[in-house]
């Protein structure tokens, strides 16, 4: 099997902190790829907020914030194991983030360095 990193990406800043009821559907959606054995790491948040994020660009340039030219920023992410990328595109699919605040889901295949 190989390892696909799900990167979850918000439109708003304003949807970052989720309600209780929403969070609960997320670890649900969580606990049912764990319950399959299909979750090698279940990620961490990455925090938008000013002075928690900066940008290392060429020559030395550093911009505060995790912001490219698009509002969209990066929330969190997770490591999932499937025989495929159109399998892991699957369970992304079946994340509550969709219908909650929008956003979307970057999958992405994880090469291990040895």
């Amino acid at each position: 099997m190989k390892e696909f990193a799900l990167i979850f990406r918000l439109k708003d800043i304003s949807d970052f902190k989720p309600s209780p009821e929403q969070m609960e559907e997320r670890m649900n959606w969580l606990a049912g790829i764990a319950s399959q054995n299909k979750l090698v790491d279940k990620g961490s948040t990455l925090l938008p907020f000013e002075g928690s994020a900066k940008t290392v660009r060429p020559n030395n340039v550093i911009t505060d914030g995790a912001y490219t030219e698009i509002k969209e920023f990066i929330s969190g992410y997770i490591v999932v194991r499937a025989d495929h990328i159109d399998e892991a595109v699957e369970m992304a699919k079946d994340n509550p983030i969709f219908t909650q605040v929008g956003g979307s889901i970057e999958v992405r295949e994880v090469v291990k360095r040895d």
